[in-house]
C-alpha cells in the first residue's frame, strides 16, 4: 500500500444491512507511515444494478443507477504520519430496491473512499459493500389471504385405441408467504381411464428474469415433493406442505432490469399434465385478523360434472357431454396419495431442524413447539436474506455469518441451460376475465 499502513472503511456499529430512507454512517480510517500529499479525500456511496447475457460476467450489457452521492471529507493538504479518521454520512433513497446477486445480474451497494494524490502519484482506494432490504409487505397485495387455485382436464389415448380423461386440481392455502412459513398444498386427481397415472410432483420454483437485450430466464427448483400415482378409475387426494426457505423476495420494487417470481407447479409425469399456482414471497407476513381470517386448509372439492370451473381456463377442456360420460354422475370415493419423497426431509424422513430465529418477519410460527428452544444452535441465527448467492447476517454487533444449513437453501445448478422456457404469467394462469389477484376461490 506504499506509504499507507491502513486504509479502511467501517460502518457505525458494524452494521451491514440497511433499509431505504435510512442513514448510513461510518468512518474512513487512514494510517500513514510518512507524510502524504493529497488533492482531496472523497467518499462516495453508490447503488446500481447490472445485467449480462453471460454467466458471472461483470461487463454488464445493461446498467441502471439508483443513487450516487459524493462527500469531500478533506480538501487539498498533507496527511501527517500517524492515524487519521474521517466521518461520513449518507441518506439512502426510499425507492432503492433490495440487494440481489444472481448468475446474470446484481443489485449492489457500496461505499468507496479515494485519496486523490497530485499528478504522477498513485491514488489510493478502499471500498466496502453494504446490503439493502426494501421490505415487501404482503398485506399490501390484494387478495393475498385467498387460496391460489388451478385446475386442468386432460384427454389422452392409451393402448392405441382407448381414450381416458384425467382432471388435476391444486390449491394452496394462501397466495403469499414469508421465509419460515409453511405452504399447505392440496391436490386432487380424478383418473377416469383404464391406465394408472405416473407419479405426481409438487415443486416450489423460482423464476428470475434478467432483462438484457434478449431476456434471460433462470428457473430453479427450490423444493420438491413426489407422491405416488393414481390407479385406473380412481379419485385420489394428496396433501403436502413445503417450508419456505430463506429466499429473495418476489419482485424487486425500484429495479427495472431484474424480476423475481415464484410459483408452485403440480404435475403428473404420465399423462403429462401441469397446473401452476403463482405465489408471492415477502418479508412481512399476511396479517390474518378476525376480519381477515386464514382460509381453512384447502380441501379439494370432489369433481363432478356440476363442479364450476369459473375463473380458470383448462388447458384441454373436453366437450361437456364427453366429460359427463367419462366422470359419471357423482364423485367416487377418494383415496389418499402417499408421499414418496420430500427434498426438505433428511434421511430419517423428518423435516430439517431449524432455529426459529432463522427467519425475519414471520409472526405466527411455522415450527412445532418442540423445535422452539431458546438455546437451539442447530443452525446459524440468520436475520436477513438478500439473495441466494450472498451471506445471511446475524442481528446485533456481530460478524456476518454465512449460511451452513444446506437443507434449507436453494440448490446450486451447474447444468444451467440457456434459454429456459419461462412459465406462464399470473394472468395467463387465470381466466382472461380476471386480472392479477382477482381470481376467487371456486
Amino acid at each position: 500500500m506504499g506509504k499507507l499502513q491502513e486504509f479502511d472503511i467501517t460502518f457505525t456499529n458494524n452494521k451491514v444491512v440497511y433499509s431505504p430512507g435510512e442513514s448510513i454512517s461510518g468512518t474512513v480510517k487512514i494510517t500513514s507511515g510518512s507524510s502524504l500529499q493529497y488533492k482531496a479525500i472523497k467518499v462516495n456511496c453508490l447503488g446500481s444494478c447490472g445485467v449480462s447475457n453471460k454467466m458471472n460476467d461483470t461487463s454488464w450489457t445493461l446498467e441502471e443507477q439508483y443513487f450516487s452521492s459524493t462527500l469531500s471529507v478533506a480538501d487539498k493538504g498533507t496527511l501527517a504520519a500517524g492515524e487519521h479518521s474521517f466521518p461520513f454520512q449518507f441518506v439512502i433513497p426510499v425507492a432503492a430496491p433490495t440487494s440481489f446477486e444472481g448468475p446474470f445480474g446484481k443489485i449492489v451497494y457500496r461505499v468507496r473512499a479515494v485519496i486523490d494524490t497530485p499528478r504522477f502519484s498513485k491514488d489510493y482506494k478502499a471500498q466496502k459493500p453494504f446490503y439493502l432490504l426494501n421490505l415487501l409487505n404482503l398485506n399490501q397485495v390484494p387478495d393475498i389471504e385467498q387460496p391460489s387455485y388451478a385446475v386442468t382436464t386432460k384427454r389422452f389415448s392409451y393402448l392405441l385405441v382407448k381414450t381416458g380423461t384425467l382432471m388435476l386440481k391444486a390449491c394452496s392455502d394462501l397466495r403469499g408467504y414469508t421465509p419460515g412459513q409453511i405452504i399447505r398444498l392440496a391436490t386432487e386427481i380424478h383418473n377416469k381411464s383404464g391406465k394408472d397415472t405416473g407419479c405426481v410432483l409438487a415443486s416450489l420454483i423460482q423464476k428470475v428474469t434478467y432483462k438484457t437485450k434478449r431476456a434471460l430466464y433462470d428457473l430453479r427448483t427450490i423444493a420438491e415433493v413426489e407422491g405416488a400415482g393414481v390407479k385406473a378409475g380412481k379419485h385420489a387426494e394428496w396433501r403436502e406442505q413445503i417450508i419456505v426457505p430463506p429466499l429473495p423476495q418476489s419482485a424487486l420494487a425500484g429495479c427495472s432490469l431484474i424480476e423475481i417470481d415464484y410459483f408452485i407447479q403440480v404435475s403428473l409425469k404420465s399423462p403429462e399434465t401441469v397446473v401452476t399456482l403463482p405465489i408471492y414471497i415477502g418479508n412481512i407476513a399476511v396479517n390474518l385478523t378476525p376480519s381477515r381470517a386464514m382460509p381453512s386448509t384447502p380441501a379439494p372439492t370432489p369433481i363432478s360434472p356440476n363442479t364450476g370451473l369459473e375463473g380458470v381456463t383448462p388447458s384441454a377442456p373436453p366437450a361437456e357431454e364427453d366429460l359427463e360420460e367419462e366422470l359419471g354422475a357423482g364423485a367416487s370415493v377418494s383415496e389418499e396419495i402417499p408421499t414418496k419423497s420430500h427434498s426438505q426431509q433428511d434421511q430419517s424422513g423428518r423435516p430439517p431442524t431449524m432455529s426459529p430465529s432463522a427467519f425475519s418477519y414471520t409472526p405466527g410460527a411455522a415450527f412445532p413447539p418442540s423445535q422452539r428452544r431458546a438455546d437451539d444452535t442447530s443452525a446459524p441465527l440468520f436475520c436477513v436474506s438478500t439473495g441466494s448467492t450472498i451471506p445471511f447476517f446475524t442481528e446485533g454487533n456481530v460478524t456476518p455469518v454465512p449460511t451452513s444449513c444446506p437443507l434449507i437453501l436453494p440448490p446450486e445448478y451447474s447444468t444451467w441451460d440457456y434459454p429456459h422456457e419461462p412459465p406462464p404469467t399470473y394472468e395467463e394462469s387465470c381466466s382472461s376475465n380476471n386480472s392479477s389477484f382477482n381470481n376467487s376461490r371456486p
